[in-house]
């Protein structure tokens, strides 16, 4: 039988962005649980705690992250080196998305380049690129199109 998979995590400053980005996934029918993080900093944390919510009681460490490029006080490639730094393990089958609005080919290449990233999209995320990745590295979730 096929599952929706566990847990997403945004990791953007942008609230609009989120919310938008928080509807879309909610709406493709895809995720039970959205966790949005609008920090690299509190994004750190929450993924070095194993993806425990004080504010839930609760751990849920993602299967797909989509991660932002630019953000204030560490940005996505900062929090990219942080985190292999002090993640001893990363769990198997996480997904990282880098998610931007950059259209810099040196973003697109330095992302295929470090193996933490699964893949790049660029801004605004669509059900269609919601479905494309589910589709590519969540075959057996269910997905409605």
């Amino acid at each position: 039988m096929k599952n929706k998979f566990i847990s997403v995590l945004l990791i953007d400053d942008d609230a609009p962005t989120n919310y938008l980005n928080s509807l879309l996934i909610e709406e493709s029918g895809c995720a039970k649980n959205i966790k949005v993080i609008t920090g690299g900093k509190d994004a750190l944390q929450y993924l070095l705690s194993g993806g425990y919510d004080p504010l839930l009681g609760t751990i849920d460490f993602p299967d797909l992250i989509f991660l932002d490029i630019n953000m204030p006080a560490m940005n996505g490639w900062e929090f990219l080196s942080l985190y292999n730094q002090k993640i001893q393990l990363q769990p198997p089958n996480m997904v990282l998305i880098m998610l931007s609005a950059s259209l810099n080919s040196e973003d697109k290449n330095r992302a295929k380049a470090l193996p933490i990233i699964s893949g790049f999209e660029t801004k605004p995320l669509t059900k269609e690129k919601i479905f494309d990745i589910m589709e590519k590295y969540f075959p057996s979730c269910i997905i409605c199109k």
